[in-house]
C-alpha cells in the first residue's frame, strides 16, 4: 500500500517483530484473525540477529577455540591452531539470516502481512506506518522491544565505544578490551573474547553479578580470573581517550575497544503512547495488567517495553497469551517462575528462588561428586534446592555446563507443584548433569547415594 491509499484494517496489529511480536502475530493467525506486523528492522528483532542466537553462536566457537589449546589433560596436543575473525562472523550472521527467513517463511504461511518501517499511533485505533500505511485494527499488540542504555560520558560512535551488539559483530579479535557493565551480558562477553584471545577488563559498579546467588558466582568469577580477565569491582568510568579508560578510583585501562553493557532500556519513544491512551512509567515502560492489557483495553503490551525480567523466553510467552486475549479466549500470564540462563563458564541456571528464608530450606549437591562432571573433568559446579515444610520445590539453581538444558526440569517441576520425592523418585539418565537434580534432591530427602554429608545428616 502507498500513500494516499484506503487505510488498511485488520482484526490485530503487531508493532514489532521481534520474539515476541511474531509470536503473537503467528498465534493470533492461528485462531483466525486478520493480522499486520510491523517490523522497523528484521524479523526475529535483537534476539534473533543481535543478541541471544548471536552471542551463543559465538560463545560456541570460543569454547571450541578455547578447548583445542586447552586438552593436554586428555591427551589432545594442537598446535598454531588459529581463528579466522571474518569466518567467524560470517558463521554467526548466517546462522541470523537463516533463522530471519525462517520467520518470513512462517508469516508468510500464516498469511500475516509484514510491513517494513516504524509504526506509531496517531488515534487510540489507528497506526501510521513509515512505509506510507495507515492501518486502523481492532485490537493492538506492543512488541516493541529495548535497546541498550548508554552513558552520558560513553557516547557510542560504532568503532571503539560500543553496544553489546556491536560487540558481536566485530570482523577482528581487539587486543585490549575493557567491558563497562558486571550482569549477564558482560560476564557472557568478557568470558567469550577472553577465549578468542582477548586481554579484557570488566569495570563493575559494585560486583560481578551483584544481583545472584554469591556461591555461584564465585565460582564463576574464578574462572574468569582464570581467563586472565581482569575485575574492578566498585568502580567507574570517567573518561576514555586515546586507547585509554580512567576510571574514578585512578586506575587508566589499556583498550582498543570500550564496551558498554549496564542494561536495556524500553523502545517506547516516539510510539505515541500518549495519543492511544496507553499509559507508562517514568522510565517508559508500557504498564500492563495480568492479561497484559495497557490502560487502553485493545492494546496489549508484551516483553522487555513492559519490564524485567527481559527475558526472550517471558517475550514468547507473553506472545501468546497477548494474542489469546486480543482473539477474545481469555488467557493470563501467571507462570509460577520465569527461568533464567547465563551462558557463563560455568553456566548458571535458576527457576524459582533458592534463598534460605523462614519456612524454606535449601540443600546443595556438589558436582565434585557427579560422574559425568568428573569424566569431562568439569567438578566447579553444584546443585542447590529449595523446598518447604510439605517438602514442595520452591527452587532450584545449576551451575555447570549444560545447565541451560537441565533448567527446564525444575521450571516444569515448580510449575506442577512437583515434592521433592516426585524428582527424586523419577529416574534420571545415566551419565547426565541432570543427575544432580535428583542427587540434590535424595540429600534434601536425607537419603543421599553419592555424596557423604555427615552421619545423620
Amino acid at each position: 500500500m502507498v500513500m494516499g491509499e484506503v487505510p488498511e484494517e485488520v482484526d490485530i496489529a503487531v508493532i514489532g517483530g521481534g520474539v515476541g511480536g511474531y509470536t503473537a502475530a503467528i498465534r493470533a493467525a492461528e485462531l483466525g484473525k486478520s493480522v499486520v506486523l510491523i517490523e522497523k528492522e528484521k524479523l526475529g528483532g535483537h534476539c534473533l540477529n543481535y543478541a541471544c542466537i548471536p552471542s551463543k553462536t559465538l560463545i560456541h566457537i570460543s569454547d571450541i577455540f578455547y578447548d583445542s589449546t586447552h586438552s593436554q589433560k586428555f591427551g589432545i596436543n594442537a598446535e598454531k591452531v588459529t581463528i579466522d575473525a571474518k569466518k567467524m562472523l560470517e558463521w554467526r550472521v548466517g546462522v541470523s539470516t537463516k533463522l530471519e527467513n525462517g520467520v518470513a517463511f512462517l508469516c508468510k504461511q500464516n498469511r500475516i502481512d509484514v510491513l517494513k518501517g516504524e509504526g506509531t499511533f496517531i488515534e487510540r485505533n489507528r497506526i501510521q506506518v513509515t512505509d506510507g500505511t495507515e492501518v486502523i485494527f481492532k485490537k493492538a499488540i506492543i512488541a516493541t522491544g529495548s535497546e541498550p542504555a548508554e552513558l552520558s560520558s560513553m557516547v557510542f560512535n560504532g568503532k571503539t565505544i560500543i553496544d553489546y551488539k556491536q560487540a558481536l559483530l566485530l570482523d577482528h579479535i581487539p587486543k585490549e578490551m575493557a567491558i563497562i557493565g558486571a550482569g549477564y551480558v558482560a560476564v557472557e562477553i568478557s568470558t567469550m573474547y577472553a577465549k578468542l584471545g582477548s586481554k579484557v577488563h570488566v569495570i563493575a559498579r559494585s560486583d560481578v553479578l551483584s544481583k545472584f546467588d554469591r556461591d555461584a558466582v564465585s565460582i564463576v568469577k574464578k574462572h574468569m580470573q582464570k581467563l586472565g580477565i581482569t575485575i574492578h569491582a566498585g568502580a567507574n568510568p570517567k573518561a576514555y581517550a586515546n586507547g585509554n579508560l580512567e576510571l574514578d578510583n585512578g586506575e587508566s585501562i589499556s583498550a582498543d575497544v570500550v564496551v558498554v553493557a549496564i542494561g536495556l532500556r524500553p523502545f517506547s519513544d516516539g510510539l505515541g503512547t500518549q495519543t492511544a491512551g496507553v499509559e507508562t512509567d517514568s522510565k517508559g515502560f508500557v504498564k500492563v495488567n495480568e492479561k497484559l492489557q495497557t490502560s487502553n483495553p485493545d492494546i496489549y503490551a508484551i516483553g522487555d517495553v513492559v519490564g524485567e525480567p527481559m527475558l526472550a523466553h517471558k517475550s514468547m510467552r507473553q506472545g501468546v497469551v497477548s494474542a489469546e486475549n486480543a482473539a477474545g479466549l481469555g488467557s493470563s500470564f501467571d507462570s509460577l517462575v520465569i527461568p533464567a540462563v547465563i551462558f557463563s563458564d560455568p553456566e548458571i541456571a535458576i527457576a524459582g528462588s533458592v534463598e534460605e528464608k523462614e519456612g524454606i530450606k535449601v540443600k546443595k549437591f556438589p558436582l565434585s561428586a557427579l560422574g559425568r562432571a568428573i569424566a569431562l573433568d568439569e567438578t566447579d559446579g553444584f546443585a542447590k534446592i529449595a523446598y518447604d515444610s510439605d517438602n514442595i520445590v520452591v527452587g532450584i539453581e545449576l551451575v555447570s555446563p549444560d545447565a541451560n538444558a537441565a533448567i527446564t526440569e525444575a521450571a516444569l517441576a515448580i510449575e506442577m507443584g512437583a515434592t521433592l520425592e516426585d524428582i527424586a523418585d523419577t529416574i534420571h539418565p545415566h551419565p547426565t548433569y541432570s543427575e544432580s537434580i535428583k542427587e540434590v534432591a535424595e540429600a534434601a530427602l536425607g537419603r543421599p547415594i553419592h555424596f557423604f554429608y555427615g552421619a545423620g545428616t
